[in-house]
C-alpha cells in the first residue's frame, strides 16, 4: 500500500514539474495537415529554383513584388520594401503599426550552401577528357561530391558586359557533370589506407565537362576545342570570360519526399535555405505587426560571413539607414538606438541526432527530427569560442510566444562539447547589442549534398518565426 502510494506521489511530481520533449506529429492538429503540406510543397519548389544565392534572391523578388514590395531605393515610403545587395543577399522591411520607435523584430538566414566553385582558369584537357578545375566552398566532406550526377549554376560576364545566366543539368534532356572516383580495385594505396579527409585531395574535385575531339586533325586539345566551341555557340563564351564568371557546381536534380510515410524532405541547401523560406514567408504572411519586420537574407556565412555580401558588414547599418532616411529621420543615434532594442532570430540550422553515430551527441541536449522549432541559445566550439549567447530573459519571452502560439520547439546544443561546433550570422548581429539567438530546425547529413529535414520541424518552424514577428 505504501509502496503504491509513493508510485502515485511520483507520477504526480513527474506531471507536474519534469519536462519532456515533444514530438511534434502528436501535436498536429487534423485540421492543419493539408496546409502543412502544401507549405512544404511550396518550399521544395523553392529549393529547386534556388540552388544558389543569386537564384534565390530572384526568386524572392519574383514572390514579393506582386505583393505589393517595392525597391527601397526608388520607393517613396519604406512600408513594404526591398534591398537587393549585389543579387546575393536581399533585406525585406514591413512597418508595423507603432512605428520604428516601438522596436524591431528581425529574422536573418543565409542563402548560400557548401559547393564547388569554378576556378578562374577552369578549363583544361587530360588524355582526351575535358575537365572543370574547383575550389570548394564551405565545409565539405569530399568523398560526398563524388560518382553524382551534378550540375552547373551561375553568371558569366562576358567583356561588353552582358551577363549570361547559365543553368545546365537540371532540365530532363539537359546533360550532366560528374566527378569520377577511383576504381576500388586500384584504391589500395592511393586511397584506402589514408584518412576520409586525406583520400580525396581538393585538387582532385575535377569535374568531367566533354570527351569528344574536334574535328580529325592530329592536334593537342582537340577536346577542349570542342567544348568552347559549344559553350561559344550556346552562350557566346570565350575561354576569357571564365575570368568574370561566377559559376556553382552542386548536386542535380529536384528535392524529395523521402519515406514511405513522405515526412521528410530530401534535397540540397536545406542549410540554410530551409530557414530563409520561413522567414520570407513569415514576414508575408504575418497578419497583424505591432513592431516592424526585418528578414536579412544573407551571403556567404558558409565562409565567415566576410564578403560585401556577408553578414560582417554595414549592411544592415546600411538598410535601416535608408528606411529612417525614408522618413526623414536619419539620425545616427537613433539608428544606434534602434538596433540595440532589436530582437533577432538568427534563422539557421542546428544537427539532428543520427542514431547510427549517437555518440557525436549529447543526448539531453540535443536536436531531433519530429522535435519542431530548435532553439539554440549558443552555438561556437569547446568553451562557447565564436558563439553569441542568449540571455535568460529573452529566452523566457520567446518560450511564452511559442507556448502561447502552440509551437512545438525544444532547445539543442550542436553535439558535444569537444566533438567539434561550429557558428552562425547570430555573432554579428549581436554587435549591436541587440536580443539574438538561433532558431532553425534539425538537419540529418548537414553539408552533404543530399541533406534530410522533417515536413514538420519545417511547419513549426514557420509558424514559430511568424508568431515572433507578430508578438515579441
Amino acid at each position: 500500500m505504501e509502496t503504491e502510494k509513493a508510485k502515485s506521489k511520483v507520477a504526480e511530481s513527474k506531471e507536474r514539474l519534469f519536462h519532456e520533449r515533444k514530438n511534434g506529429w502528436d501535436c498536429l492538429k487534423p485540421e492543419n495537415e493539408q496546409v502543412l503540406q502544401e507549405y512544404n510543397r511550396q518550399y521544395k519548389s523553392f529549393l529547386d529554383a534556388a540552388k544558389t544565392e543569386r537564384e534565390a534572391v530572384d526568386e524572392i523578388i519574383r514572390q514579393i513584388e506582386p505583393l505589393g514590395y517595392q525597391n527601397l531605393l526608388e520607393c517613396k515610403s519604406a512600408d513594404k520594401s526591398y534591398f537587393n545587395h549585389y543579387g546575393k543577399s536581399i533585406a525585406i522591411y514591413r512597418d508595423g503599426k507603432n512605428g520604428l520607435e516601438s522596436g524591431l523584430n528581425i529574422l536573418v538566414a543565409h542563402l548560400d550552401s557548401p559547393r564547388l566553385d569554378l576556378k578562374q582558369y577552369p578549363i583544361y584537357e587530360d588524355t582526351d577528357i575535358v575537365f572543370f578545375k574547383t575550389h570548394y566552398y564551405g565545409g565539405i566532406k569530399k568523398y560526398q561530391w563524388l560518382s553524382r550526377p551534378l550540375a552547373i549554376h551561375g553568371v558569366v560576364i562576358l567583356t561588353d558586359g552582358t551577363k549570361k545566366e547559365i543553368v545546365i543539368g537540371e532540365a530532363e534532356s539537359d546533360p550532366v557533370f560528374t566527378i569520377a572516383d577511383l576504381l576500388i580495385h586500384l584504391s589500395k594505396k592511393a586511397q584506402m589506407g589514408k584518412t576520409v579527409a586525406e583520400f580525396i585531395p581538393g585538387e582532385k574535385l575535377n569535374v568531367i565537362i566533354g570527351a569528344r575531339p574536334l574535328g580529325q586533325e592530329k592536334e593537342d586539345q582537340r577536346s577542349k576545342a570542342a567544348i568552347l566551341e559549344l559553350l561559344n555557340e550556346k552562350f557566346g563564351i570565350k575561354e576569357e570570360d571564365f575570368l568574370s564568371a561566377d559559376l556553382e557546381v552542386v548536386p542535380a536534380g529536384k528535392a524529395r519526399d523521402v519515406g514511405l510515410d513522405r515526412a521528410l524532405i530530401g534535397g540540397y541547401g536545406h542549410d540554410d535555405r530551409v530557414c530563409a523560406y520561413a522567414s520570407l514567408r513569415a514576414i508575408l504572411d504575418a497578419e497583424t505587426l505591432d513592431k516592424p519586420a526585418l528578414v536579412l537574407l544573407m551571403d556567404k556565412e558558409e565562409i565567415g560571413s566576410e564578403g560585401a555580401t556577408g553578414s560582417n558588414t554595414w549592411f544592415l547599418e546600411m538598410v535601416l539607414g535608408e528606411i529612417l532616411a525614408k522618413s526623414g529621420n536619419d539620425q545616427y543615434t537613433k539608428l544606434r538606438r534602434l538596433l540595440t532594442k532589436a530582437s533577432c532570430l538568427s534563422a539557421d540550422v542546428n544537427a539532428a541526432v543520427h542514431p547510427d553515430w549517437a555518440e557525436v551527441h549529447d543526448k539531453r541536449n540535443a536536436g531531433y527530427l519530429g522535435g519542431g522549432l530548435v532553439i539554440s541559445k549558443f552555438t561556437g566550439s569547446g568553451g562557447k569560442g565564436g558563439s553569441n549567447e542568449a540571455n535568460a530573459e529573452f529566452v523566457a519571452v520567446l518560450r511564452k510566444i511559442f507556448t502561447d502560439s502552440d509551437i512545438v520547439w525544444h532547445m539543442a546544443e550542436l553535439g558535444k562539447i569537444d566533438e567539434g561546433g561550429g557558428g552562425t550570422i547570430a555573432k554579428f548581429m549581436s554587435y549591436y547589442g541587440m536580443n539574438v539567438i538561433d532558431a532553425g530546425v534539425p538537419v540529418l547529413d548537414m553539408h552533404s549534398p543530399f541533406e534530410i529535414v522533417s515536413k514538420i520541424d519545417t511547419w513549426n518552424m514557420y509558424q514559430g518565426f511568424k508568431a515572433f514577428l507578430e508578438k515579441a
